[in-house]
Parts: structure tokens; sequence; C-alpha cells
């Protein structure tokens, strides 16, 4: 396992920091701010405030995704699954939630709302060619390889 120390500032009294909650947890548990309850209602997205701001790592991205339970139960995800915390951004952390459920949704304080992942980022350079080389699945699309 490789341990890559972020800088935490905290921003608001409500916020947590963000934990893992098993030894073997890739994500770590995002929890919300607010300082009353936030109803989301169906079709809406809501920016749900954390609370803090953090510096990343050099060449690290922070990855934002929908908890597996609420997102299941509820409906209640990322519109931008996974979203991307960049290493430069200095500002406060939010999570926007969407809600694709029934009935709206309240996110209560100190709520474990998503999950974030940190992890290394490659930056590529692109090379202009005439030709691409050949592969079994050449130019095959969406569902081209199987359903």
């Amino acid at each position: 396992m490789h341990n890559v120390k972020v800088k935490y500032k905290q921003l608001r009294k409500t916020a947590i920091v963000p934990s893992y909650q098993s030894e073997h947890a890739a994500g770590m548990d995002l929890y919300s701010a607010n300082e009353e309850s936030i109803t989301v209602e169906v079709g809406e997205i809501s920016m749900i405030p954390l609370g803090f701001a953090m510096a990343l790592p050099d060449n690290y991205e922070a990855q934002v995704r929908p908890r597996s339970g609420i997102a299941s139960r509820f409906g209640i995800t990322l519109p931008n699954a996974p979203g991307t915390i960049d290493a430069d951004y200095r500002g406060e952390c939010c999570v926007p939630l969407i809600n694709h459920g029934d009935k709206p949704f309240v996110v209560e304080p100190n709520m474990r709302i998503a999950q974030m992942i940190i992890a290394p980022v490659v930056q590529a350079t692109f090379e202009i060619v005439e030709e691409l080389d050949e592969t079994v699945r050449g130019a095959g699309g969406f569902g081209s390889t199987g359903a």
C-alpha cells in the first residue's frame, strides 16, 4: 500500500476529515458540512459543502464518486461521476448530488454523501501521425464487442 499525505484545511466548524471505513477500502467517505438539512428534490442537483480545502501532492488527483448505498437505495449520485479535484485547486471542496430517485432526499449535517479516491495522474502528449496500427477491434464502437 502506498501512503500519500494530503494537506487538509478546515473551513467550516462542521467539517469532518475524510476517512476510510475499513482497512482495505479504496475510497474514503466524504461528509456533508451543512449546518442545516438540505433537501435535494427529484431531478434536482444540489451542491453540498464539505467544509474543507486541501492540497494534493503534485501529480495526484482526488476522484469523487457516489456512495453505493445511497445510490442503490435512493437514486442519489453525482452528475459528473467521477468528479475530479485537481492538485492545484485550493477552494472549498463540494459534492454535486443529483436525485434520480422518486422522492426528495434529505442531506443531514455530517452525513456520508460520497467517497473520494486519491490517485496518480499521468499527463499525455499527442503525436500526430498519418496512420494508426491495426487491431482486431479496429473502428468498432459502442457495443461492438458484445452486449
